[in-house]
């Protein structure tokens, strides 16, 4: 059960959902968890990847958002084509709201220089979401009375392009195209709240940059912007330092939401491991109840022998 402190928060989220675009789930380790907005990605490593990241967001509020995602990708031997598979779950309130995205993923990429690849990118999925209204109340603390939803399912698409070489990235995606409704449920008995929310559209533009300061020292500077309608541009900065090839040490910077840090680990040729430490910049990174917000990736790739002869890729 949700404590009472939380209550006006959940249901200020749903309403405000209901008000503007329901935003995509948002990563600070998203320069590793690349498919999660861009289907072209997939097999661009050139190997089985295997990732998986847990968010914790607003650490200390009960009931705050929690994230898990798993994804799968790798290029299909002797071709040009890349498959890949992505299942993303938003839990808010304790299992109160339920969100479960799940995609297939296929990317056809072609050369065009010697160093430059080019990738085009198609998904298609879609989306179960649960809702509990026995677990919610009004501002005062009045139970929200209606049908619970459970398993409605929406579907959806999404493409992208993606360019790299060993040293630049840049893509562009658009991972929802269709705006479908999540819920729509009729007046409630206490406070008359609509609970209607809409995807809509969202743009993703990733760039990066590997600069080799020295044979041991790398340097990337990265930027993500996304845009929808009727919500504020958010431009995630970036910038980290990688060491020997086994450890990354960087800051990020969301605007006019967060600061953070992160932190990799480069455990074997096959693991990888990612921290990440976000600090809201806003009113509600004030508060007491509000210990930030923690991320945990996790990557498995089946990298060949020749393979580990080659630096490995910092995104």
């Amino acid at each position: 059960m949700i404590k009472k402190g939380l209550l006006p928060l959940l249901l200020l989220m749903v309403t405000f959902q209901s008000i503007q675009a329901q935003q995509d789930a948002q990563f600070t380790q998203y320069m590793f968890n690349t498919m999660s907005v861009n289907p072209a990605y997939a097999g661009s490593r050139g190997q089985l990847s295997i990732a998986g990241l847990y968010r914790s967001q607003w650490a200390g509020l009960e009931g705050a958002p929690k994230t898990q995602t798993l994804t799968l990708n790798s290029p299909i031997r002797d071709s040009k084509v890349g498959y890949g598979l992505s299942i993303i779950n938003d839990n808010l309130g304790d299992g109160t709201v339920q969100e479960t995205n799940f995609d297939a993923v296929v990317s056809y990429t072609i050369d065009v220089s010697q160093v430059g690849k080019l990738s085009f990118g198609l998904k298609a999925g879609g989306n179960l979401l649960n809702l509990d209204f026995s677990d919610l109340q009004n501002f005062d603390n009045e139970i929200i009375t209606g049908d619970n939803i459970e398993n409605k399912f929406s579907p959806n698409f999404g493409v992208g392009v993606y360019y790299h070489s060993d040293k630049f990235y840049a893509g562009f995606s658009t991972p929802n195209i269709l705006q479908t409704s999540h819920f729509d449920n009729s007046q409630t008995d206490a406070n008359s709240v609509s609970f209607l929310s809409k995807d809509k559209v969202s743009y993703y533009l990733i760039t990066g940059y590997v600069f080799d300061l020295n044979s041991n020292v790398k340097l990337k500077p990265a930027l993500l912007m996304k845009a929808v309608g009727g919500a504020p541009l958010q431009v995630d900065v970036s910038a980290s330092f990688l060491f020997s090839e086994k450890f990354s040490i960087g800051a990020a910077y969301r605007w006019d939401a967060a600061v953070s840090a992160l932190a990799g680990f480069q455990i074997t040729d096959q693991f990888m491991l990612g921290l990440a430490y976000d600090k809201e910049t806003t009113e509600l990174g004030s508060t007491q109840f509000n210990d930030g917000s923690f991320e945990v990736f996790l990557r498995f790739e089946l990298v060949r022998k020749y393979q580990r002869l080659i630096s490995p890729r910092f995104f």
